[in-house]
């Protein structure tokens, strides 16, 4: 027995489930703040009810994602599993300090392993998006890679500075009206040093995950 091929998925799909989880968890954090919470800038109970909605929408995605395309991406893994361990232990522990440390440590993290990788001079982002970039050249990788390891560092140092000196609702905004923006101005500004690389712009390029 065959199994049929599932279809294409589209840009905006992918995008959805990237992203998706992200405003739900900006969404359930804002009505949670309007139904008669305590009245207190960092409610526990928006912090819970927002992060149990993220948890949620994270293994949604995954559900999703499997269904429609057949997989799962290991970067909807990676990011949906840490949304789960660090919500968990923000519900157990009732303490919104690991659920606004988990953006810090999965930058840091992308940012690790993309150095580590041009420092053995292993092209692990080559490796993992090769068919997302045709025609792109050695040294486009290579400076694909510095730059996204460049950017990622300075991305969990920025949300260090950003939940250890503001509100709860400000962090989570920042999440969706900051770190969102920025990574796909970054994305965008990379266009033109991939085209001087030889990147034939026959397929959409990837999106980084959804911190």
């Amino acid at each position: 027995m065959t199994t049929e091929p599932k279809a294409p998925v589209s840009p905006l799909f992918r995008m959805a489930l990237d992203y998706g989880p992200l405003l739900v968890f900006f969404v359930a954090n804002l009505l949670a703040g309007k139904i008669g919470l305590p009245d207190m800038v960092d409610s526990l109970a928006q912090v819970i009810i927002a992060s149990t909605a993220f948890m949620i929408a994270s293994v949604a995605a995954i559900i999703v994602s499997k269904w429609k395309t057949g997989h799962v991406s290991p970067m909807l893994w990676l990011s949906a599993g840490l949304v789960v361990v660090f919500g968990a232990l923000t519900l157990y522990f009732r303490d919104d300090t690991f659920i606004k440390m988990k953006p810090t440590i999965v930058y840091a993290m992308f940012s690790a392993i993309l150095t580590f990788g041009l420092v053995t001079g292993r092209p692990l982002l080559q490796q993992l998006l090769e068919t997302a970039y045709p025609g792109l050249s050695a040294a486009g990788w290579r400076k694909l890679t510095l730059n996204w390891a460049i950017f990622f560092a300075f991305m969990a140092v920025l949300n260090e500075v950003v939940w250890r000196h503001s509100s709860w609702d400000f962090w989570v905004g920042f999440k969706l009206w900051g770190a969102v923006p920025l990574t796909l101005i970054f994305a965008a500004a990379n266009i033109p040093m991939l085209l001087r690389n030889g990147l034939q712009m026959e397929k959409d390029a990837p999106l980084p995950p959804a911190d």
